[in-house]
């Protein structure tokens, strides 16, 4: 029977060993261990591992995944496309409403660049100059406030959260100040459709892997606020992206 240590695995399947390492404490890939103490693989790992990486790839969670497994186990393919099935119209009207949302924030962007393209007024800037935007402007990337009973735990683990990180604290790295605000932070951005369409693609990703954040975009004409709230158990993870007060 053929079998693999760490490093044999990842070089055949291309999934890193830190991830290997995640995958097996996270239940998902089982391994054993030689009288020295190193991992082996059995011979269905590599097989297991594009079944995993073809699941992450539909938005699927860690737990819904590790019960995939548990069904695939059973080695017929009709439960495990009966359960997957459902999950994956979950993730259909998900995005769906993600599309919508940043649809709509395009829209209203748009607007903005073309109310600011046309003529200047003279004088000072008023009500009708277009340097102030309607508050209806304002879009939040989540409703009312469910994020409070969410659970605090994230869908990511190894790369993928290392790189999620990295890429939060780079676009924190641009703003111009940050502003604690109840349950969270308010952090101040320069003005810029580009930006604002990263900070939302984030937003919208970092929701689908963590709901319990709720994220809040202002666009106004100077400036963009993105506005960061999280309950008060997931306070450490706040700080640790955008660097909050824990």
């Amino acid at each position: 029977m053929t079998s693999y240590r760490i490093s044999q695995l990842a070089e055949r399947s291309g999934v890193p060993a830190t991830t290997l390492r995640f995958y097996e404490d996270a239940g998902l890939l089982p391994a054993d261990r030689t009288p020295a103490g190193y991992r082996v693989y059995g011979q269905d790992a590599v097989e297991r591992l594009a079944f995993i990486s073809s699941a992450k790839l539909l938005g699927l969670t860690l737990e819904e995944i590790r019960e995939l497994l548990d069904v695939r186990e059973e080695g017929v393919c009709a439960p495990v496309r009966a359960r997957l099935l459902p999950l994956v119209a979950e993730r259909i009207t998900e995005t769906g409403a993600r599309i919508t949302e940043l649809r709509a924030f395009a829209a209203r962007l748009a607007a903005a660049r073309a109310e600011l393209s046309g003529p200047a007024p003279e004088g000072a800037c008023g009500p009708d100059c277009g340097c102030t935007t309607d508050p209806g402007l304002a879009t939040s990337l989540s409703q009312d406030q469910p994020w409070r009973d969410v659970p605090v735990a994230c869908t990511l683990g190894g790369s993928e959260l290392d790189e999620r990180t990295g890429q939060w604290r780079q676009l924190v790295s641009q703003a111009d100040r940050r502003e604690e605000i109840p349950d969270g932070i308010r952090l101040v951005f320069p003005a810029g459709a580009d930006l604002a369409g990263e900070i939302a693609t984030l937003a919208a990703a970092e929701q689908g892997c963590c709901a319990f954040f709720d994220f809040t975009l202002h666009l106004t004409p100077s400036a963009l606020h993105l506005e960061v709230r999280a309950p008060e158990s997931a306070a450490k993870v706040l700080a640790d992206l955008f660097g909050a007060t824990a």
